[in-house]
């Protein structure tokens, strides 16, 4: 089946996870028949997906036409044969008991049309035993959501021992016009990828903490603000809820043995049913206080054990071709919201040094947790997971993009989408050389800048990421460097134009002033928000702002620290241009297109003196009339008046 077949989708549980898929397929244009097996449970579904697709209306995400549309599409059923019949996808979400879905799939194969494809979304139970159920296991494949779904953009795509290629490749079309990124698992393993590493990383946290060899708190400071992850272990399982993390891991601990045995801390918050935020008490007390995690008490044993535990899942699930290491980081950065996917992590920290962590505390142990892979052994002596695999320029980037779509137009692109598109130290040290990059190539005369996605152009700094560099000095050293970065693109001697599509906050917005031009969507949202965490704007936004827009609207923007529209901030003359939402990156190409074709000694030496300037009217007339007089005896110059005396088109050569 293609995607273009699939018309109607089932969905069957209208639950948390069942109503955002219910959701998700509306809004992408299918129409979906919703199924639970009381009245009161589907209907309660159905207000939910009324309930998001409001607040999406408010939040100017959809029109109200285009939610009213979304909603009408969702019928909520509870007959079984009305819901399935004439389904081409059937989605089931019911909860995750392996006898709960094997009794659905029972019934659902006596009314399903022999077309459909079946799809379970399971966090880890095996996608080859429940598919063993129906008559159609070619047909059957995981299509795991992530909670909640309307908000998350991983799927991951399991495939069963028989799952035919065809579905496989049915399901991904099939994420992506839900506007998902699906990510392929290979092997039906316990876990699948972003489980399989964050579930066994919270069971060795807790048992650093059950052994005494580290306490909560240094276990979540060493997680949230040394290795920069969005969240401490034991915040994370709060808010998760502890028995559902470790319900996934007594399912790996009997599939795949003693290396994934609970631990004792783990074992007794479910005994005792403190699961957490939604108990009100965890590993956290939620009625006095809630997490309270410092800032300052990082443990280096607690680093080691924990990225070797990671280097250990991540061997398995490359060795055993569950899954390659790029598509590991891409579902660990989409599913989990880590700055930097485990793969890079940890053939950053050294995997050699974690391969000896591992064996280490395996001697001193013996417990199964600490048995290196073998393929983590082999990689280790290789230096790490990934092969170097270096661009033919040399330049490999991570945080950004550096494209060429033609027209001598170089395109960066901050591709950080599952961080919003925030502002890293990697992305500022990347910038910087992806600048200097366009600069020295002859084929390219302007530079286009945009964020991946529609959601953000960049939502200002990764204070997350950033978060450990508390100390005066190094955030002192942390704003030159970004003020140098930016200013770095500022000066740079090619036309910059900024395609803003979203979010363009705090730092996102310092780095957009210091393009030439600046389009920008009609979603967008602009703001200097720092003043609200009690910072001030610290890469250049205090200065350069107001040489844009006036110094009374730049003291407006950044002292209110409120939010502005595209048009409103088209009004103050910070964008040149407000364009349809669909419209942003041609819209963008074409200005950065138009540039490109200019006179490039003229616009160096154009920005360059007005540069010069800013701050000095007298040096900027001196430079303006030494470059005046430069170009007059440039090629460009006779091109330009030749083509004028002639009513046609300068091609401007830069001579």
């Amino acid at each position: 089946m293609d995607v273009e077949d699939i018309n109607t989708v089932a969905v069957l549980g209208a639950g948390n996870m069942g109503h955002g898929i219910a959701e998700v397929a509306a809004i992408a244009g299918y129409d979906v028949a919703m199924r639970d097996i009381k009245e009161e449970f589907v209907q309660n579904g159905y207000e939910q997906i009324e309930w998001s697709l409001g607040k999406l209306a408010e939040k100017d995400r959809l029109s109200e036409d285009e939610a009213d549309a979304a909603l009408a599409r969702v019928t909520p059923l509870v007959d079984m044969e009305e819901a399935v019949g004439d389904a081409d996808v059937i989605i089931e979400a019911v909860p995750e008991q392996m006898d709960i879905k094997k009794d659905v799939y029972g019934e659902v194969e006596e009314y399903a049309p022999d077309r459909a494809l079946f799809a379970t979304n399971t966090s880890s139970l095996s996608i080859t035993e429940l598919a063993g159920v129906t008559e159609r296991p070619a047909q059957f494949c995981g299509m795991h959501f992530f909670n909640p779904p309307v908000r998350m953009d991983l799927v991951e795509v399991i495939s069963g021992a028989d799952t035919a290629e065809e579905t496989l490749e049915a399901v991904e079309e099939l994420a992506e016009a839900f506007d998902k990124s699906p990510v392929r698992v290979h092997k039906d393993e316990p876990g699948f990828i972003v489980n399989r590493i964050l579930v066994p990383l919270m069971n060795e946290a807790c048992w650093l903490v059950s052994e005494d060899e580290a306490s909560i708190a240094e276990v979540d400071s060493t997680t949230k603000y040394g290795m920069g992850l969005p969240m401490g272990s034991f915040e994370l399982a709060d808010l998760t809820g502890i028995d559902v993390g470790y319900h996934v891991l007594e399912y790996m601990n009997e599939v795949l043995g003693e290396a994934y045995e609970p631990s004792p801390l783990f074992e007794s918050k479910v005994e005792s049913e403190e699961l957490g935020k939604k108990t009100g008490k965890g590993f956290y007390d939620y009625d006095n206080g809630g997490v309270d995690i410092p800032t300052d008490e990082q443990s280096d044993l607690v680093e080691k054990r924990l990225l070797a535990a990671m280097a250990n899942e991540v061997a398995k699930l490359v060795g055993g071709d569950v899954a390659p290491p790029n598509s590991i980081d891409e579902a660990v950065q989409l599913g989990a919201g880590f700055p930097d996917g485990p793969v890079k992590l940890v053939d950053d920290y050294g995997l050699e040094e974690l391969h000896d962590t591992l064996e280490e505390a395996y001697e001193e142990t013996g417990h199964e947790r600490y048995a290196p892979a073998e393929y983590l052994t082999e990689r280790a002596d290789e230096g790490g997971f990934y092969e170097s695999d270096e661009s033919d320029d040399g330049v490999e980037f991570e945080a950004i993009r550096v494209e060429y779509p033609g027209d001598m137009v170089g395109h960066i692109v901050i591709d950080r989408p599952h961080r919003m598109n925030t502002i890293s130290n990697e992305l500022l040290a990347e910038l910087s050389e992806a600048i200097d990059l366009l600069e020295e190539d002859d084929e390219v005369r302007s530079i286009l800048l945009t964020g991946e996605g529609d959601r953000a152009f960049s939502a200002g700094a990764d204070v997350q990421s950033m978060a450990s560099g508390a100390d005066p000095i190094q955030g002192q050293e942390l704003s030159r460097e970004g003020q140098q970065t930016f200013g770095k693109l500022e000066a740079c001697d090619l036309p910059v134009v900024a395609g803003i599509d979203g979010y363009c906050l705090g730092g996102g917005m310092e780095l957009a002033t210091c393009a030439d031009l600046r389009v920008a969507s009609e979603r967008s949202e602009f703001g200097q928000p720092e003043l609200d965490l009690g910072l001030l704007p610290g890469w250049g936004g205090t200065q350069r702002l107001k040489h844009i827009v006036g110094e009374g609207r730049a003291k407006e923007i950044i002292l209110t620290a409120e939010r502005f529209e595209a048009e409103t901030m088209a009004d103050y003359g910070f964008v040149n241009d407000v364009v349809d939402n669909d419209d942003l990156l041609d819209a963008a190409l074409e200005l950065a297109t138009d540039l490109a074709g200019g006179p490039p000694i003229a616009q160096k030496f154009t920005k360059r003196a007005m540069l010069a300037g800013r701050d000095d009217t007298d040096a900027g007339l001196e430079y303006e009339a030494s470059a005046f007089g430069h170009l007059m005896g440039t090629e460009d110059l006779m091109e330009g008046m030749t083509a004028f005396m002639g009513d046609g088109e300068p091609e401007f050569e830069g001579k």
